[in-house]
C-alpha cells in the first residue's frame, strides 16, 4: 500500500474528488468478535398480515481474519448484513435504524417497485439521517430469485466498507433439485496498519484483502457435501471490483442470473463465471469426486492476504469438502 499510511496528513486528502477516503472511526465502535459471522438468517414478525423486519446501521469492529480486525459499516451488527428471505406475494415492511454517523438509505436491487420504495436519496426519499428511523414497505414481486440490498448513500464510501445483504425471494412452487444452498457475498477491503478505508478503484485505495461472506480464507466456511450431491451458488457482486469465480474439481451450469432464470436449452456449462458489481449468478456444481476443492476468485492477488498465501490460499478462497 505505498503511500497509504501518509495520505490521512496530507491538506485535502480525506475528500479527493468528492470521494470520502476517510478511515473508520472506531473509537466507540463494539467488537463483533473474531467468531462472528455474516449473512445471519433474518426472521420476520407478523404484523397484521405483513411480514416485518428490522434493520438497523452503525459501525462495527470486525474480523475478516482471526487477527485482522477493520472498521466496518453493518447491519444488524454483521458483514455482509443478514440474509433476508421472503416469497412472492409477500406484504413486507423493513424498519431501518440508522445509528452510523452519517445519512444513509437503502436499495433493494433487483426488485421491481414503486418508485418511494427505492431507496435513492433525494429522487424517491429523504435521507436516513443519523439517529432516524425510515419504513419501506411494498409487495414482493412474482419473481423468485437472487437479490441484495445496499446502501445508496455516499456509497462508494458505505457499501465497500460492508452496507450490503443478501435478498432472496423464494418460490415455494418450485421442488429443489440440489442437496445444499450457499450464498457468497463478495467484498474487498483497504487496510492499512490499523486503519480500514473504503477501497476505491483509485491509486492508493486500492484493497489489499478480499472477502467471502466478510471473512478471508482461511477463515472462510466450508461447504460439506457427499459425491452426487448438486450444490446451488448464488453470487452476489456485491463488492466494487470484478471477480471471475472459478471452482476446481468439474465445471458448473448457470442455472439464473440477476434473477433471471436461465431455460433449460440456453444454460451454459463453465468453470469460471465473471461476476460484477451488481450482478449476481446462480449456478449448479455437482460433487464428482471426493476431496476438498477450490472455489475462489481467479485474479491471483484476489486470493492473498495482504499480498500473502496463507494454507494454500487466502483472500476470496473457499473449500468444498466432498466426502465419499
Amino acid at each position: 500500500m505505498p503511500g497509504m499510511m501518509g495520505m490521512e496528513h496530507e491538506p485535502g486528502a480525506e475528500r479527493m474528488g468528492g470521494h470520502d477516503m476517510s478511515p473508520v472511526d472506531v473509537s466507540r465502535a463494539p467488537a463483533a468478535g473474531a467468531e462472528a459471522r455474516g449473512g445471519q438468517l433474518l426472521q420476520p414478525t407478523m404484523r397484521d398480515g405483513v411480514k416485518e423486519f428490522e434493520l438497523s446501521t452503525g459501525v462495527v469492529r470486525w474480523h475478516i481474519l482471526p487477527e485482522v480486525e477493520v472498521g466496518a459499516y453493518a447491519y444488524n451488527g454483521q458483514v455482509p448484513g443478514p440474509l433476508i428471505r421472503i416469497r412472492p406475494h409477500d406484504r413486507v415492511r423493513m424498519r431501518v435504524r440508522n445509528d452510523l454517523p452519517e445519512a444513509t438509505t437503502v436499495h433493494w436491487h433487483g426488485l421491481i417497485l414503486p418508485i418511494e420504495q427505492d431507496g435513492v436519496p433525494e429522487l424517491s426519499q429523504p435521507p436516513i439521517e443519523p439517529g432516524g428511523e425510515h419504513v419501506y414497505e411494498f409487495d414482493v414481486p412474482n419473481t423468485p430469485g437472487t437479490y441484495f440490498y445496499h446502501t445508496h448513500l455516499g456509497a462508494d464510501r458505505q457499501q465497500p466498507l460492508g452496507l450490503y445483504g443478501a435478498l432472496i425471494i423464494d418460490d415455494p412452487a418450485q421442488p429443489s433439485e440440489v442437496a445444499i444452498e450457499h450464498v457468497i457475498t463478495l467484498g474487498e477491503w483497504t487496510v492499512a496498519g490499523s486503519e480500514t478505508y473504503p477501497a476505491m478503484q483509485l491509486e492508493n485505495m486500492l484493497p489489499n484483502y478480499f472477502t467471502f461472506n466478510g471473512k478471508s480464507y482461511p477463515a472462510t466456511e466450508t461447504v460439506r457435501a457427499k459425491v452426487g450431491d448438486r450444490i446451488l451458488f448464488r453470487l452476489i457482486g456485491s463488492g466494487q471490483f470484478i471477480h471471475p469465480i472459478h471452482i476446481h474439481g468439474g465445471p458448473f451450469e448457470i442455472v439464473a442470473t440477476d434473477g433471471n432464470p436461465v431455460p433449460a436449452a440456453a444454460r451454459l456449462t463453465k468453470d469460471t463465471v465473471l461476476v460484477g458489481p451488481g450482478e449476481r449468478y446462480d449456478i449448479v456444481w455437482t460433487a464428482r469426486n471426493p476431496g476438498k476443492w477450490l472455489l475462489h476468485c481467479h485474479i491471483n492477488h484476489h486470493i492473498t492476504n495482504d499480498g500473502a498465501e496463507v494454507e494454500g490460499g487466502g483472500g476470496m478462497t473457499m473449500i468444498i469438502d466432498v466426502a465419499q
